[in-house]
């Protein structure tokens, strides 16, 4: 593996340096592992005749005329027009003025661009320019579309990853050569190349295969090695069930689902009955699994334990140990909760750390920050994460160690098919609250096309003036130059002109933590009204107040993904709503979208989208992407999730410690991957 830093690939200095690394790429080993998110088809040019607005288009043909250049304002706008025997079109390009004198009348040439339809006529938007000769080559190739960001264009990424795969030394592959020829995988070196260049689209897939079969393998060998760590182990903490924690649940201002009562039973079982607990709680979103959390979390406390609350965002952090503090205070219970975060002061931290070793708190609320080195614990019991698909097992197996052995507990809001989830999470018992509480309003959902919009933000516009809030979702960041989607930084400035007067904010991955955290905070409070957002907020904090969810380029997302998002609404006593807006006319997007229509149930849309999904399926934003896989998707990959199952099952059979020498590159690639999901952590 190439672990040179980025900036020794020639041209890209410090500038350019900064900028791969703000898109997770930091060596050139990265820049290989940095697959393209979609790639762009150069197809045989259209008659004019036959072109249709709202798509990539290629054309051929004469020009009238020399473009012309007119100014407006900040803004230098070429046009000329094309035509052939079927029709004409417009050209336009916006600050490029070289082409003046590059693009003569008479020339013939090749045009490739977005046609969109103004002022009644069809125009070719910021077309690409090729020789006849030139388009020749590349037609019907594929084209590598790789994330962007400001600054940092798709063709500086080309042009990097070509440098990278020209230097790069060949790799011995890992893979044992009896599963590769098995399951017609292809070779590591061959795979890469043709991941990031394919000739054609069975090439890609080939490719695609061999590293999909290669995550899921060092995945799932890594959860093996954890059940086998973990298993029949015997627990330091057997907790005796506390008649105390009995008299809160009864003093609760509600009853809990036979659903919710069937998994605390399960769950105290684990605790009290002299075995390490290693469980993971499915439940839709507000099925409610946090109280489970805090009356298991009150039993370690009771029995003179400590337990932890560790979940993936600040915000959701402070929310959980706020409404904690507010319940203890309400039922007088006498156990101290204390908040550990990442962005509190070097004094905060010595304060709460001392608070933790001295046993002044009983609970311990956090972020990761909680399963650093400096956090010691005093008897801690019971550790429990929330949301577990944003923990990788690297995290898993951090938890283990922390204490001695305490039991742990995984919850998850993401709806996965009993079958793939027992895969996945091969290391833990799973438990299902498969119901909703009773006073739950449900969603109201409608599917739409880009038409709707302006109803849609006038509807948005009603629900802010009755107090309530917004989220806007956006599949992308900022815009890119190959591919077609709405983004929040451009989707922001436009929802700001059309809801004036009302405070619009957006909100995306690649913001520092402080900022996430201050709009995450001000969205809570009730200062923003509409937040624009991407999947970030997929795990966010409890807004009762948000009733509407607007999700652009629905086609773009898993079902299982879309559910998750709607369940950011529906949280308070006040009617939600979602409106999914389908930019897509291909045909099968409206049925599969209409399953959302109809179901509130994620199990259910979990098993639809399962059905729905084939191995072909591989374009558009993916849905699984937080299990820490790059390229693997548990439903569209389900097939091969569950043959690399099974050969992960007969290898640890036959050589449980990985000795024989056929699998020693394996055994050394399972370490430097478990070395890279600690180092994910910071610690």
């Amino acid at each position: 593996m190439n672990r040179e830093p980025i900036d020794t690939l020639k041209g890209i200095g410090e500038k350019t340096g900064k900028l791969f690394y703000k898109v997770g790429v930091e060596t050139i080993e990265d820049l290989l592992e940095y697959y393209p998110r979609a790639y762009d088809t150069y197809e045989e040019p259209s008659p004019m005749g036959d072109l249709k607005p709202d798509q990539v288009m290629t054309v051929v043909g004469m020009l009238h005329k020399t473009p012309d250049v007119k100014r407006y304002s900040h803004i230098q706008v070429i046009t000329t027009t094309l035509s052939d025997p079927t029709g004409s079109v417009a050209l336009t390009w916006y600050n490029m003025p070289y082409l003046h004198s590059t693009l003569k009348a008479g020339m013939r040439a090749v045009f490739r661009g977005r046609i969109v339809k103004k002022s009644g006529r069809l125009t070719m938007e910021q077309p690409e320019v090729f020789t006849e000769e030139a388009y020749e080559q590349i037609v019907h190739s594929m084209q590598p579309v790789y994330g962007q960001t400001k600054g940092l264009s798709n063709k500086t990424v080309v042009r990097a990853v070509k440098q990278a795969l020209e230097n790069r030394k060949m790799i011995r592959d890992f893979m044992p050569a009896d599963l590769r020829k098995k399951h017609e995988l292809a070779e590591y070196n061959f795979a890469i190349d043709h991941i990031h260049f394919p000739e054609d689209r069975k090439e890609l897939l080939f490719a695609r295969k061999r590293l999909v079969f290669e995550e899921f393998f060092l995945f799932l060998m890594a959860v093996r090695r954890l059940k086998e760590q973990r298993e029949d182990k015997e627990s330091k903490y057997s907790l005796q069930l506390s008649p105390d924690v009995e008299e809160i649940k009864k003093g609760l201002p509600y009853s809990l689902t036979t659903a919710q009562e069937k998994v605390l039973k399960e769950v105290y079982g684990d605790i009290s009955g002299g075995q390490v607990m290693n469980r993971l709680v499915q439940g839709d979103v507000g099925s409610g699994k946090t109280i489970i959390a805090i009356l298991a979390l009150l039993q370690a406390a009771y029995n003179g334990y400590q337990g932890a609350l560790m979940v993936p965002t600040e915000v959701l952090a402070k929310q959980h140990f706020e409404s904690m503090t507010e319940l203890f205070e309400a039922h007088g219970i006498q156990k101290v909760p204390i908040l550990v975060t990442g962005s509190m002061t070097a004094k905060e931290k010595r304060i709460a750390y001392s608070k933790i070793a001295s046993h002044e708190a009983d609970i311990i609320v956090g972020t990761h920050a909680l399963i650093q080195e400096k956090v010691v614990y005093d008897n801690l019991a019971l550790v429990i994460t929330d949301e577990q698909h944003r923990f990788g097992v690297g995290q898993r197996e951090m938890l283990g160690k922390k204490g001695e052995e305490p039991h742990v507990l995984v919850m998850s809001a993401t709806p996965i098919p009993r079958t793939l989830a027992i895969i996945i999470y091969g290391d833990l018992d799973i438990s299902v609250i498969d119901e909703l509480p009773a006073n739950r309003l449900p969603i109201k959902n409608c599917v739409v096309d880009t038409g709707y919009r302006k109803k849609a933000y006038e509807f948005i516009r009603n629900e802010v003036a009755a107090g309530r809030q917004a989220y806007v979702i956006c599949p992308m960041v900022e815009a890119s130059e190959m591919i077609e989607a709405e983004n929040v930084v451009d989707y922001t400035k436009v929802l700001k002109g059309e809801l004036p007067g009302i405070t619009v904010e957006y909100l995306h991955g690649k913001m520092k933590p402080k900022e996430k955290n201050g709009i995450m905070e001000r969205y809570a409070n009730g200062e923003i009204k509409v937040l624009v957002s991407t999947t970030v907020i997929e795990v966010g904090v409890n807004v009762p107040n948000a009733t509407v969810m607007m999700i652009e380029n629905a086609e773009r997302f898993g079902l299982a993904q879309l559910h998750q998002l709607r369940g950011r609404v529906g949280r308070g006593k006040h009617q939600s709503y979602c409106i999914m807006v389908n930019g897509s006319d291909q045909d099968g997007t409206k049925e599969r979208l209409d399953i959302l229509n109809k179901s509130n149930d994620g199990f259910f849309i979990a098993s639809e989208d399962l059905k729905l999904r084939g191995p072909g399926d591989i374009f558009g934003i993916r849905q699984s992407g937080d299990l820490e896989f790059k390229l693997g998707d548990i439903f569209t990959d389900a097939n091969i999730l569950k043959t690399v199952s099974e050969e992960v099952n007969v290898l640890f059979k036959g050589d449980p410690e990985l000795t024989k020498e056929e699998h020693q590159e394996l055994k050394i690639r399972l370490e430097d991957y478990l070395a890279k999901s600690y180092n994910k952590l910071n610690l």
